[in-house]
């Protein structure tokens, strides 16, 4: 066990080295900005899920025979327009300090909470993160103005709020589906790095006299940890720039921003986790894949069903937006090559953190796992030569 990690150190240190200090990584550094124009065209992947989630309400404060008259109302303009647009209401029973109940109605998640009316019949009164003029405050007035009659005065008092739950849903899931975007693409892009140059050495005969000095696992585990310092590196240099840029555009640089649940801390600090956990799972299968190939052409061939599986299970980890504690999302979050995706929406919409830990532990005992399927299969094929035999004539080792 000493030699092997010795050996991967090793490695490790060589290929590290090789990769920060050569004249080609500032053009590595400057390689998101090509996904990220992609990003923009597949970020619908998650738009349509973020759609899904529960939609918000207006409360509204009164007796049940209040609010059925309302509601009448409202059902007639959902008629006659379309339910989609129309506000819907949940009532809630008046308790207590009706000022203490609205601020509570406004923080409230389940379901998340647009706006509070209150004073029905007679003094209608709208509070929330809405304008005077907006479209929450013109259908309320239309449909107070409808209901028969009903109430004295269908003139509305509007109190404008700095934010409501819906809103800080809203955020906070746009949020998780930028972080999710850009750890997809950034793992996908920096992994298949790993294919090119492992072509490359076995090609110049290189691999061969590197694994004669130091034992097969060691090279494989070795090459895979170099290329996640050298990635991690230009993760927090490209996160470094983009504070930097956010902060000479926007007053208050990330306190601008729609903060994620955990805080930004935290969630910057997750994000470099996940993308860890992410790229030792999609990079030891990569390296896997271009121990079986000696040209370009047969990486090509052999990445591509892996790449679309990838598309695949970011579609499947995009169900987590919106809604993190749905079947799915849950499932999802199980699932070790769908889960730091899942964990990375996660943590933008739940401030728990708990899961995170749960979550970090059942994928770094998949990457144990996975880098000793690959550091066998590495070690069985990396140095085979000569003409290749059918899958099915292959005699066990």
């Amino acid at each position: 066990m000493k030699k092997l990690l010795r050996g991967a150190f090793v490695i490790g240190r060589r290929d590290f080295a090789a990769t920060v200090l050569s004249k080609t990584f500032l053009f590595f550094l400057l390689g998101p900005l090509f996904p990220l124009l992609f990003g923009a065209a597949f970020g619908g992947i998650g738009a349509s899920v973020a759609n899904s989630r529960e939609k918000p309400v207006v409360a509204v404060v009164a007796s049940e025979a209040d609010f059925e008259r309302l509601k009448v109302s409202r059902d007639r303009f959902a008629d006659a327009i379309d339910d989609q647009h129309v506000l819907r209401f949940l009532r809630f029973e008046p308790a207590g300090d009706a000022s203490a109940q609205e601020t509570a109605l406004l923080a409230s998640r389940s379901p998340p909470v647009e706006a509070v009316v209150t004073g029905l019949p007679d003094k209608p009164h709208l509070a929330g993160p809405v304008a005077p003029d907006g479209s929450t405050a013109r259908q309320l007035r239309l449909i107070l103005a409808d209901a028969e009659g009903t109430y004295a005065s269908p003139n509305l008092v509007v109190s404008h709020t700095d934010s409501s739950s819906a809103a800080e849903s809203k955020d906070q899931a746009t949020t998780g589906q930028i972080a999710q975007t850009a750890l997809f693409f950034l793992t996908l892009l920096l992994s298949t790095m790993l294919l090119s140059q492992l072509v490359e050495e076995k090609s110049n005969k290189i691999i061969e006299v590197v694994a004669a000095a130091v034992p097969i696992e060691s090279l494989f585990v070795g090459k895979l940890f170099a290329m996640l310092a050298a990635s991690v590196l230009g993760l927090i240099v490209w996160t470094a720039a983009g504070a930097g840029v956010i902060a000479s555009l926007k007053a208050g640089g990330l306190a601008s921003l729609p903060p994620p649940a955990v805080g930004w801390p935290t969630f910057l600090a997750l994000i470099i986790i996940y993308f860890a956990m992410n790229y030792l799972l999609l990079g030891a299968l990569f390296l896997t894949i271009g121990a079986q190939a000696s040209t370009v052409r047969e990486v090509q061939t052999l990445s591509m069903p892996v790449t679309f599986g990838q598309v695949l299970i970011f579609g499947f980890g995009a169900t987590a937006i919106g809604a993190p504690n749905s079947g799915l999302a849950l499932a999802a979050a199980a699932f070790p090559l769908s889960s730091p995706l899942t964990m990375v929406a996660r943590a933008a919409e739940d401030p728990g953190l708990w899961p995170h830990v749960a979550a970090i532990g059942w994928q770094a005992l998949w990457v144990a796992l996975i880098l000793r399927i690959g550091a066998t299969l590495f070690r069985k094929t990396v140095l085979k030569s000569g003409p290749r035999r059918a899958w099915w004539r292959l005699r066990r080792a």
